[in-house]
Parts: C-alpha cells; sequence; structure tokens
C-alpha cells in the first residue's frame, strides 16, 4: 500500500499524518497530529518530535503544503517564522523526496479525492460536482485562495492562482461608497479585502463611516458572533454585504473559469451555518446577464472534511508518484 507523511504548514499550527492510499485510490489518514508552531524553531524540529511521537520511522517520501509561494531558493512562510530551503528539504528532514505544495493548491488537490460526503451541498442543483470539466476552489479565509480544478480524461490537473487579488467590483450604490471609504487606506482594493475574514471589519467601518456612527471595537471573534446573533446592527449588516461580495466575486470567478461546478473551503464557511443559504450570496452568484441560466446550473458544495490541507498534500504527493 503505498504510503507518505503528509504535512500541513500554517502560520499557528503544524498538523502531520501517516497519509495511505486504498487500492481503490481512496486516501486514509492516521496518526493525525497538530502542533503548534510557535513550540519549534524550525520545521526539522517539528518531524522530528512527530516522528518521536510515533516510536517508528517515517515513510521514505513526504507531501507539504504550506501558507505562501513555494517558489525559489528560500520560502519565507506566511504569519509563520520558520525558513525552508526546498532542494534541501528532503536531506535535512530524512526523506527520499518531498513534494512542495501551496496550502490552497493543497486543497484544491483534495477535491479530486473527496467523495459526496465531504461535500456539503450550498446553492445550485443538489448534485454530485461532476466528474469532467473545471472546477473553481475558492476559500475565504485569513485571505482568498482561489484555484481551478481541470478533470479531463480521467486527469485531474490544478492551476493554483492569485484570483484573490483581483480589483474588487461595486455592484450598486452602497458598494460604491464602500469602495470610496476603502481606497483612503489602501491604494489598490481587490476582493480579498472585501470576502477574507479581515473584510467583515473593514465593511463594518466602512458602513459607520457612511452613516457618522461611532463603533465599539470587536475582536474577531466577538464580530462574527455580533454579526450572526444580530447583536450589533452594523455587524449583521456588513455579514449581508459580505456574502453578497462573495456571491459576485464566486459567480465572476466561476464565468472565467467557466467551470461546471464550485466548491467554496476555509474556515470561514462553517461558522456561518445556514445563514450563507439564506442570504443573497446566490443570487448575487447567478447574476450574470446573458449566463444567468447557465449560472443558475452550477452546483456549489463546501468542503466539510476535517483535514483538507493534510488530504490535499498526500493527494499531491501520491499524483507525482510518491509511495
Amino acid at each position: 500500500m503505498a504510503t507518505l507523511l503528509a504535512a500541513d504548514i500554517g502560520g499557528t499550527h503544524a498538523r502531520f499524518a501517516i497519509a495511505r492510499r486504498e487500492p481503490n485510490g481512496a486516501i486514509r489518514l492516521e496518526e493525525i497530529r497538530r502542533l503548534r508552531v510557535a513550540d519549534f524553531a524550525s520545521l526539522d524540529g517539528a518531524v522530528a518530535h512527530y516522528r518521536e511521537t510515533l516510536g517508528s520511522d517515517l515513510p521514505a517520501h513526504a507531501a507539504i503544503a504550506v501558507a505562501g509561494p513555494v517558489e525559489g531558493e528560500l520560502l519565507k512562510l506566511t504569519n509563520n517564522p520558520w525558513v525552508l530551503r526546498p532542494a534541501l528539504m528532503a536531506a535535512r528532514l530524512g526523506f527520499d523526496r518531498v513534494r512542495l505544495v501551496n496550502d490552497f493548491e493543497a486543497v484544491a488537490h483534495a477535491v479530486t479525492v473527496m467523495g459526496p460526503k465531504d461535500l456539503a451541498h450550498v446553492a445550485g442543483p443538489d448534485i454530485p460536482v461532476p466528474s469532467k470539466g473545471t472546477v473553481s476552489v475558492i476559500g475565504p479565509g485569513t485571505g482568498l485562495g482561489v484555484a481551478i480544478l481541470v478533470r479531463r480524461a480521467g486527469q485531474s490537473i490544478v492551476l493554483p492562482t492569485e484570483g484573490g487579488h483581483m480589483d474588487f467590483a461595486p455592484l450598486d450604490s452602497l458598494e460604491d461608497r464602500i469602495l470610496a471609504h476603502l481606497r483612503q487606506s489602501f491604494r489598490r482594493v481587490s476582493v480579498e479585502r472585501i470576502v477574507a475574514g479581515p473584510g467583515l471589519g473593514l465593511i463594518r467601518q466602512a458602513l459607520a463611516a457612511i452613516e457618522d456612527r461611532a463603533i465599539r471595537p470587536l475582536d474577531d471573534a466577538g464580530l462574527w458572533d455580533a454579526a450572526l446573533t444580530g447583536a450589533d446592527d452594523l455587524a449583521r449588516a456588513a455579514l449581508d454585504r459580505w456574502c453578497l461580495s462573495l456571491g459576485s466575486v464566486a459567480g465572476d470567478l466561476a464565468l472565467a473559469h467557466w467551470s461546471s461546478a464550485v466548491v467554496l473551503a476555509g474556515g470561514i464557511l462553517p461558522r456561518l451555518g445556514a445563514f450563507l443559504e439564506a442570504s443573497g450570496f446566490h443570487a448575487r452568484f447567478m447574476a450574470k446577464g446573458r449566463f444567468e441560466s447557465h449560472m443558475a446550473r452550477l452546483p456549489i458544495r463546501r468542503i466539510t472534511h476535517p483535514e483538507p490541507g493534510l488530504l490535499g498534500a498526500a493527494a499531491a504527493g501520491f499524483a507525482e508518484g510518491l509511495s
């Protein structure tokens, strides 16, 4: 049975697992551990600790997803002090080969091996993600991850993108005013400024400025709680606008990719529960003029697998022939 070490390295935590590929292509994750990045000076130390906790040797190959670009001789991770040198990683970590992927690229790879139970219905037809065609994978989190999954002739190809850095395009007069407010702080306002996690606070601040109201500061958890419960009317209004904008952006990306489905990912969506489905998200997603009927036919699903980063890293490694 093909086996490798899978790792998902974020800003706060490093996750590790032993990944095994079944004869039918399914991937099983075992011995999952979550370590705090702050507890280790380097990835080397974290891998050594994981090896010690297992009490046995690690597989010969590893697939590692990291938060940040994976190009160049020296990689500096997003919100993580560790520095990686790809050319030296295999030797330093004790592996024959290492497959290195961007963390959101890994999420798109995970979709290639997910079953229906891992992809909950959000909007559009309640049908599985098609086995052929293009899938837009979109993940609002600290930023806005975007990747393209192309399925053709039994092959799956993942194309990482920087779609989250497209320009934000307002669609009504209120969004015109929100954009004007944000331009006072940012020379260029990308969609990531609006529909990533920090966007909720920025929208709330813009609405307060528009209404000439003072607002009390809220931390991230408090802001999302206030928005979902309605305890803060501006936070609730900001969340309504956030969902509308996510629908617009997801629709733009799906149209640009000429996708046959959309898969949403990221840690924000589980917080929303049914709120997203009840919001104006889908109406905005479909509102693409002459292509509205096409957009209405696209299934939109959300990843529910607990470890998409680990699963995707493993899928990327196995796809490259690591075993």
